[in-house]
């Protein structure tokens, strides 16, 4: 007995067939994370590595060459490319296809820990990227200050990617272009000279200073409490009370041989939002995570992150991805809306039966929402590629429903049963159908 009769000859558990093909589908597409592509990572991985003041020929020889040299022993390495140029070095490696890029970037973090003590001293330690499409932000945030640009980068680590992290999905935070409040010690190579101190000294002195010493346990009743002695600085200018020596039973402080400075350390990068120095939040999500719903929870968060901010600063929306993802997986399914209807008339014009047209309509439904179950087994996502091929597979199902019943119509005109033409014409283009949709 061929498939196509137990589904003739046992209506009831086919229909329980669909109607459970269609709850599983509903269910899946209820999980399915909604992303712009599909996740895809490429087999290239850069290690790139800072050396401030640096010449080209320096980062070849000290840099690029003994990474070279290590990173050649990782297994599957296809190509191997390295750029020198003046303060960085840039190596490029390409694995062969089917290369499991987690367990290389693994490996290739361990041959840089073995080699990190051999490099130049003031070399940065080496960072790993390697690029998928889980790594594209799903929202670019703008903020603008005036009064508070001077310590605006810890503002926005404390009180806005705290935050956000909370967030259920976002991966990382990275802040760029925000200014970093620091003190600045300026000594006076004269009096230094004239008191026999070094600039080693002094900052061994503040580095001593500047630190809180655990002082042992207290026991209050039930309770044991931990004491600390609270040495750490919360206003620069104590450190102008540091002494650094003594000159004839006389103590001799930082203020007297040194200039304290509050200021803003030296920005590589300058960001202006709205004519006003300001920095950039980008925030990207974990892997598997709804892009769409971490963008809404983001933007419903904003008006809570900016209430907890100084007056001068502002917090924004610069770019939200998910909107264009929104508008994309929209544009698709009105194109799927439009593709069933036009379907539906073509279908009624050319055969003239509502029966017909109503089976050939079914056939549409059913078969995106199996899709949708298999989209979750996988893995996969709805994206712009699957909701792309979804709309071109209605064609194709629509053909093969067509083909299948014009076969049932002609065995049923020339005498058949209905159930016995239902049988023998699909098991005559059942194989054909197959293998044309194959």
């Amino acid at each position: 007995m061929s498939i196509y009769e137990t589904a003739v000859r046992k209506p009831i558990t086919t229909a329980l067939i669909y109607v459970a093909i269609a709850v599983l589908g509903l269910f899946a597409l209820s999980r399915l994370s909604i992303e712009l592509m599909p996740k895809t990572e490429t087999t290239n991985v850069m290690v790139v590595t800072s050396y401030p003041g640096a010449s080209a020929a320096d980062i070849e020889t000290n840099i690029s060459k003994p990474l070279e040299n290590s990173l050649n022993g990782i297994d599957r390495l296809k190509h191997i490319t390295s750029k020198s140029q003046d303060n960085s070095s840039v190596i490029t490696l390409e694995f062969r296809a089917g290369t499991a890029i987690a367990e290389a970037t693994n490996d290739i973090r361990d041959k840089l820990d073995a080699i990190s003590d051999y490099l130049p001293a003031g070399a940065k330690k080496p960072t790993i990227f390697k690029f998928s499409t889980s790594s594209i932000p799903v929202a670019i945030l703008s903020v603008e200050s005036e009064e508070s640009a001077s310590g605006l980068s810890k503002l926005l680590e404390d009180r806005v990617s705290n935050r956000l992290q909370r967030i259920d999905g976002v991966g990382t935070i990275n802040i760029s272009g925000a200014s970093k409040r620091v003190v600045q010690v300026y000594c006076d190579p004269t009096k230094l000279e004239a008191y026999h101190l070094t600039l080693a000294q002094i900052s061994q002195l503040i580095g001593a200073e500047n630190v809180n010493i655990p002082a042992g346990q207290i026991d209050l009743g039930s309770r044991t409490n931990s004491i600390r002695v609270q040495g750490e600085f919360t206003d620069p200018m104590q450190l102008g009370s540091i002494i650094v020596t003594s000159v004839g039973g006389k103590d001799l402080y930082l203020r007297d041989v040194a200039e304290i400075k509050d200021t803003v350390g030296e920005r590589q990068q300058e960001n202006f939002v709205n004519g006003k120095s300001g920095a950039i939040v980008m925030i990207t999500k974990q892997e598997g995570s709804n892009s769409v719903e971490i963008a809404r929870q983001i933007r419903a968060a904003l008006p809570e992150i900016q209430q907890n901010l100084p007056s001068d600063v502002k917090i924004g929306y610069l770019i939200d991805t998910s909107s264009f993802i929104v508008n994309t997986i929209d544009s698709l399914q009105e194109t799927i809306i439009i593709t069933f209807v036009i379907v539906v008339l073509v279908v009624l014009f050319f055969l003239g039966r509502w029966r017909a047209t109503f089976i050939i309509v079914l056939t549409i439904p059913i078969s995106l929402v199996a899709s949708f179950i298999y989209l979750l087994i996988s893995g996969n996502s709805l994206n712009v590629i699957s909701l792309s091929s979804l709309s071109i597979a209605i064609g194709m199902v629509v053909d093969d429903a067509i083909v299948v019943l014009e076969n049932v119509t002609t065995h049923i005109e020339r005498g058949s049963y209905p159930k016995q033409a239902a049988v023998h014409a699909t098991n005559e283009v059942g194989i054909s159908v197959v293998a044309s949709t194959l």
